[in-house]
């Protein structure tokens, strides 16, 4: 299979849905993006030996750390507003379990849903085109696994070494709202807006990303979608204003279906590209 150019650290998730689970979680959504687009992908992730990963990830490389359980989340959806719990949590994946090789991997992307491993796991890689989804550390769960909000109170001694951040303005809300005054201390960063687009933060400027119209069915995994693409798109060009409008128009299409099958392939989004002044 070759050494992965595209590297996602995270917890697979089964997401409960009406009639049973399906899979979900940054580090699926994102492996599956940069495989569509055509990196070599691998994911670090810990889940049960009953989840199909092979199955799941065909052609992509998987170190997947034993745990009795795998991470799993029930989303109660209502209008606008979406409350969630979580059934149970996988094993950490400790630091331990990236290899010196994959160290240094082009892309990386971190994506914790789960609190599943430490911050320092971003020391890890500091010649690697970095990414951090840090949903898993912006939130907490009760004795009855009810999620809610929780400030990341160590984020300032993070970012700085951060090359792209992604968050969502549901991100932002509650304890976390703090975190929106430190935008400006990774590279650069993207707060994503659902139907209203994303907001790009680089050097200093703040430019709103206009979103390509669409039908939505389920935006679930359409904000792993953006930061796979962008990352992708960022290592090709260097260029964060192309790489966000990239990574929109692949967000704008994933919602158009649902689950994983909604990941789109490079045609699909270069040709809403190309066909848009």
């Amino acid at each position: 299979m070759g050494s992965p150019d595209f590297l996602v650290i995270g917890h697979v998730s089964r997401d409960r849905v009406e009639g049973g689970y399906r899979p979900g979680g940054t580090a699926t959504y994102s492996a599956l993006t940069a495989r569509s687009l055509g990196r070599r992908a691998a994911v670090i992730t810990s889940a049960s030996p009953d989840l199909n990963l092979d199955e799941l990830f065909c052609d992509i490389e998987v170190l997947c750390v034993p745990s009795p359980v795998t991470t799993t989340f029930v989303n109660i959806c209502e209008a606008d507003s979406r409350q969630q719990y979580i059934e149970a949590v996988a094993d950490k994946i400790p630091n331990g379990s990236v290899s010196p090789h994959w160290r240094s991997t082009p892309v990386v992307h971190l994506g914790p849903i789960a609190n599943e491993f430490d911050e320092d796991m971003i020391d890890l890689f500091p010649d690697s085109l970095l990414g951090l989804t840090p949903q898993g550390w912006l939130r907490q769960w009760d004795g009855q696994g009810w999620v809610f909000p929780r400030p990341w109170r160590t984020a300032r001694r993070f970012l700085h070494r951060i090359d792209a951040l992604f968050v969502s303005e549901q991100d932002l809300a509650g304890e976390a709202t703090g975190l929106r005054s430190e935008l400006h201390l990774p590279r650069m960063a993207v707060v994503t807006e659902g139907a209203e687009g994303a907001t790009l933060h680089y050097q200093g400027h703040s430019t709103h990303i206009a979103p390509r119209e669409t039908q939505a069915i389920d935006p679930t995994g359409a904000g792993d979608i953006f930061a796979a693409a962008f990352l992708v798109r960022l290592a090709e060009t260097g260029h964060p204003h192309e790489a966000a409008r990239f990574a929109s128009v692949a967000a704008s299409l994933s919602v158009e279906q649902a689950g994983v099958a909604s990941i789109p392939d490079r045609a699909q989004i270069e040709s809403y590209l190309t066909s848009t002044p």
